[in-house]
């Protein structure tokens, strides 16, 4: 015991600095700027670093050739035009769209009492345990809007837009109608609206959310790499990529419970049974 307990002593003594460091920078964060400043101009700078920053790497990978064994639809690269049309519809969405939500995560705040002091701070394993909570709801939410988005005049007139791209990266994520952007995102208000009490969970669980719908998006699989995999019953890449695939099905943003509970993941599971065919 006591040899395991020197081998940690390296890790506890980071986890003691980081902490310390994080508790320093929060604290001179509240302490010189107010909290419209903190919930509008720095929740918009983390939700842009994060989102583009999640993106990046599935950027960069077409053009590592080591990186193809983990694309899903090998077939279907991404192509620049693609890529810079994406583009252009995420930055109108960003700033037209949800820049103004985003501001509006200041009113909420003070409307609900939100406190922002490091000492008010949730631990660190009731804040894991909101953030599964935001997903779960979020992905009810998700699973039933999005099954009505795919209904022909909705989809025709709306969701139709965000399948343009058969095969998805990163980027894709959030490329969507603004109506869709609206009503989708509403079930991202839903967990803050049950389980915030505190604005580190505002950002904890925007950071989650666009790390969770990014993955799932990006059109490539690393399924003993992926940490997100280790969350009991989430979906991933192919189970989505499968939903841009073939259009219907899989509608979960990411578990896979309510697609099994109403059979939505029948063609799926008949596409695996196919591939697992081939590959015998």
């Amino acid at each position: 015991m006591a040899g395991v307990s020197a081998l940690l002593q390296p890790l506890y003594r980071l986890g003691n600095v980081s902490e310390a460091y994080f508790e320093s920078s929060w604290n001179y964060m509240t302490d010189n700027y107010s909290k419209f400043t903190i919930a509008t101009v720095f929740s918009i700078f983390l939700h842009e670093v994060v989102y583009f920053g999640l993106c990046f790497p599935g950027f960069l990978a077409q053009f590592l050739p080591f990186m193809k064994k983990f694309k899903i639809q090998k077939d279907k690269p991404e192509t620049f035009n693609g890529q810079w049309k994406c583009l252009k519809l995420i930055v109108f969405s960003h700033y037209c769209i949800q820049l103004p939500l985003i501001c509006g995560a200041y009113y909420y705040t003070i409307l609900f009492n939100i406190p922002y002091e490091y000492h008010l701070m949730p631990r660190w394993y009731i804040l894991l345990a909101q953030l599964f909570g935001c997903l779960v709801l979020e992905d009810t939410w998700h699973y039933f809007l999005h099954r009505l988005l795919h209904h022909k005049i909705l989809y025709k007139h709306v969701h139709k837009i965000h399948h343009n791209f058969q095969s998805p990266f990163g980027m894709v994520a959030e490329y969507a109608h603004p109506i869709e952007t609206m009503v989708l995102g509403m079930g991202f208000m839903i967990g803050i609206l049950c389980f915030c009490n505190h604005l580190i969970l505002i950002w904890a669980w925007m950071a989650m959310r666009l790390l969770e719908t990014i993955d799932v998006h990006s059109g490539y699989d690393f399924p003993y790499l992926n940490p997100l995999n280790l969350i009991p019953g989430y979906g991933g890449a192919r189970f989505h990529d499968f939903h841009h695939k073939n259009f219907n099905g899989n509608y979960s943003s990411s578990f896979v419970w309510w697609d099994k509970l109403f059979g939505t993941d029948a063609q799926y599971k008949e596409y695996v049974k196919s591939q697992e065919g081939k590959a015998e």
